[in-house]
């Protein structure tokens, strides 16, 4: 078993590709066979496997959840770091903040049109903490 955390810098609303720095840390693991699980230690942004071959499905998804959970004060209580606080809570929530993936000879076993995304839902940048345990043999 292996786990790394590292540190990411992101930009406002936006989806930050950490599919390679994930697979190298697979690969530095040896595991040849196993699972990859990958945890977000926060609560206003997500983690997703997504296409990774048209930024259009990226935009699409955003523009879901400006609908699904909007910024609008009159409908939230929770609002201590304002207008995108709770709505980030709630997106974070529908998405997730940890995933696993299968390891299979020493790689992830994602598919071909596949990447993983850390989705910022705040409207400033934030350093985003994640930790990755690899397990397997």
């Amino acid at each position: 078993m292996s786990q790394q955390s590292f540190t990411i810098r992101t930009r406002p609303r936006s989806f930050e590709d950490i599919t390679g720095r994930i697979a190298g840390i697979v690969q530095a693991s040896n595991v040849q066979c196993g699972l990859c699980n990958v945890f977000l230690r926060h609560t206003s942004a997500s983690l997703l496997i997504c296409e990774n071959a048209d930024v259009a499905v990226r935009r699409d998804l955003e523009r879901y959840m400006a609908r699904t959970a909007p910024e609008d004060g009159s409908q939230y209580e929770h609002d201590a770091e304002g207008p995108d606080d709770m709505p980030s809570h709630i997106r974070s929530m529908l998405t997730g903040v940890s995933l696993s993936v299968p390891v299979g000879q020493g790689r992830l076993l994602l598919g071909t049109w596949q990447g993983i995304y850390l989705w910022e839902h705040r409207a400033a940048s934030h350093e985003r903490q994640i930790v990755v345990t690899v397990q397997g043999c």
